[in-house]
């Protein structure tokens, strides 16, 4: 019988620390993921004090890399690697829509592209950082009104390299989303500073403090989402 208590002691020990050995493990893979993005707003930073404009959708990766980290001859597969590559991030690579390739382009972060689309004049306006002038064409900086609380690069959920604001559930099939980060995504802001919001503000939330920081004016612009 005392041997039985002392085993029963020893198991309930062993949960305990390895409970906290996850945590702690998660925790610092969160922390990581956080420095990755402070080096990217670095690079973000870099370009617009050149170019006066945040970066193309296409290759917004490519232009961070070389103009913005000064890295012109960036290794083979270095969107997977290095401060390109979240250490939380798994991915469900039975999920079809990583189509029939053994080895898919995967992306960890997205750049806030499109934020709240609206229409005007019958064409669609894009209020994230989409250039008017098509994927190739940068916003200019002036045009971000609040870039304290406009954001810009996150935890990408659906690996294409582009935050979009879609229904938790439609990340589901892709890995493991709700679970990376404790249920929080990290988010570096146009200003440079990094957050962690819960995803239900970032992809749920239609108070305007959160649709707001989607779009360049500011605006959170809740007439137009679907009912």
């Amino acid at each position: 019988m005392e041997l039985l208590v002392v085993i029963t002691i020893g198991a309930i020990l062993a949960a305990l620390v390895l409970a906290s050995v996850s945590k702690a493990k998660q925790r610092a893979q969160q922390i990581l993921c956080a420095g990755n993005l402070h080096q990217l707003s670095v690079g973000l930073q870099n370009i617009l004090s050149v170019n006066e404009g945040y970066p193309p959708v296409m290759p917004w990766i490519g232009q961070i890399e070389r103009v913005g980290l000064g890295i012109t001859q960036p290794p083979t597969n270095y969107s997977r690697t290095g401060v390109w590559r979240c250490p939380a991030a798994v991915w469900n690579k039975d999920n079809p829509v990583f189509g029939p390739f053994p080895d898919p382009e995967i992306n960890y972060y997205g750049y806030n592209a499109f934020g709240v689309e609206i229409t005007t004049n019958n064409s669609i306006e894009p209020l994230g950082l989409f250039g008017h002038a098509g994927a190739r064409s940068s916003a200019k900086e002036p045009t971000v009104s609040v870039p304290s609380d406009m954001m810009a690069i996150s935890d990408c959920f659906d690996f294409q390299g582009l935050l979009e604001r879609r229904p938790l559930n439609w990340f589901e099939s892709y890995g493991n989303t709700t679970a990376r980060h404790h249920g929080k995504a990290n988010v570096v802001f146009c200003d440079g500073h990094v957050e962690s919001p819960t995803l239900k503000f970032l992809f749920e939330d239609t108070s305007d403090a959160a649709l707001s920081r989607w779009n360049r004016d500011h605006l959170p612009h809740r007439e137009i989402l679907s009912p």
